[in-house]
Formats: C-alpha cells, sequence, structure tokens
C-alpha cells in the first residue's frame, strides 16, 4: 500500500508533532474556569474532534449548559491560551522521523499533504519549520465538516490532482481512521493497535517507516 501510492496525507496533531498536552491544558484551564476539573481520560474523548464539538463534550463532563455566545466565548479563551502555548514551539518537538519521512517521500515524487482539523495548523507548522515539506495544507480553515466526515481528506486529493484510492493516509485518531475510509484511501494508524483495528496497518510512530523507505 505505502509502496505505491502517489499521495501521503498526514494529520497533525500524534503524527507529526504532540499538541495534544496543550489542547488538554487549555480545555483543563477553561474547565477549571467553570468550576470543574478535566482528567486526561476526559481528553481521550476530544482526540480527533472538532474545537466546537470537544467544547459540547466538556461541557457535558461538568454539566453546565451555555448559550450560544458563551459558547462562543467559552472557545474563543480556549484556543487563545492554546494559541499561547504553542508559540514557543520549534523543531525539537517534531517527533521522531516525521520530518525524515516526508523528506524521503518527496524526494520519491510523492506528493505530501497536511490534512487536519486545526486551523492553527499553518502556526504549528512554521513553528516547528517544515511547512516546505507539504504540497498542500488544509486545514479546519478551508473545510467546514469534522472527521469522521471524509471532507478534510477528499479536499486534500482534489488539491493534489490525485485520486483518492492512490492516496494514502496517516492518523492516530479513530475519527480520523473513519474519515479516510469513507474517503475511499489507504489509512496507516499511528499508535495503539487495540484503538486502531480499522487501519490498514498501525505503526507506533513514522519512525518506523524511515527505516523501511
Amino acid at each position: 500500500m505505502i509502496t505505491q501510492m502517489r499521495a501521503a496525507i498526514f494529520d497533525l496533531d500524534g503524527v507529526i508533532v504532540d499538541t495534544a498536552k496543550y489542547h488538554y491544558l487549555a480545555w483543563k484551564r477553561l474547565a477549571n474556569s467553570l468550576g470543574f476539573d478535566f482528567s486526561e481520560s476526559d481528553n481521550e474523548q476530544l482526540k480527533g474532534v472538532s474545537r466546537v464539538r470537544s467544547l459540547e463534550i466538556l461541557l457535558g463532563f461538568g454539566g453546565v449548559t451555555l448559550d450560544e455566545a458563551a459558547k462562543a466565548e467559552a472557545a474563543a479563551r480556549k484556543n487563545a491560551w492554546y494559541v499561547d502555548y504553542i508559540s514557543n514551539l520549534d523543531a525539537g518537538e517534531i517527533l521522531p522521523g516525521a520530518a525524515d519521512y516526508l523528506r524521503a517521500l518527496r524526494s520519491r515524487g510523492v506528493k505530501t499533504a497536511l490534512g487536519s482539523a486545526s486551523k492553527n495548523a499553518p502556526l504549528i507548522l512554521e513553528r516547528l519549520g517544515i511547512t516546505p515539506l507539504f504540497d498542500v495544507i488544509v486545514d479546519g480553515n478551508k473545510v467546514s465538516q469534522a472527521k469522521p466526515d471524509p471532507e478534510v481528506f477528499l479536499r486534500a486529493a482534489a488539491e493534489l490532482a490525485t485520486p483518492p484510492v492512490s492516496c494514502v493516509v496517516f492518523e492516530d485518531a479513530e475519527a480520523g481512521i473513519q474519515a479516510a475510509l469513507r474517503a475511499g484511501m489507504g489509512v496507516v494508524g499511528i499508535g495503539k493497535p487495540a484503538r486502531l483495528q480499522e487501519a490498514d496497518m498501525v505503526i507506533e510512530g513514522l519512525y518506523q517507516l524511515v527505516i523501511l523507505n
């Protein structure tokens, strides 16, 4: 599968860089400001989910009800805290093998894209210094449907001018794997096999593919 792909589409969080810890700190800070706590195990339910849906899940944990204006304000506060946290990111936080694998793919003529729900993806890539390693960046500013809807991956394939069947997605979240499958693409899961059973193959990290490349 990965030896025949013409385009590779990568999720960001958990695949290229681990920003989940900063998301968690920001969501926890928001929960505390609303009068309840938010654990790391609670945070697992937010992986691969849009900001709006994440807020709804978090409010459900706290039994808190907000009107639409208050929800928008809370989401904006969370994002401001998150952006503040990631403003200090640097190349040292790129996950092992990620940059090397991207370079190896490009040297073989494989097109590369980022397909992430994060609206902060361009900022993160800039801070990491790896923006030039992607031919296309599709983030939350370009799509309206959150994973498991396949919109983000189909948009990336279209911008790469590559048929979905010739694309492979690299994902660490169940919702992202489901989105890739709905898009008709191959999918490599990054993480624990027990949690990513629908993926075509599962690896611990991109560093394993650098060894194989």
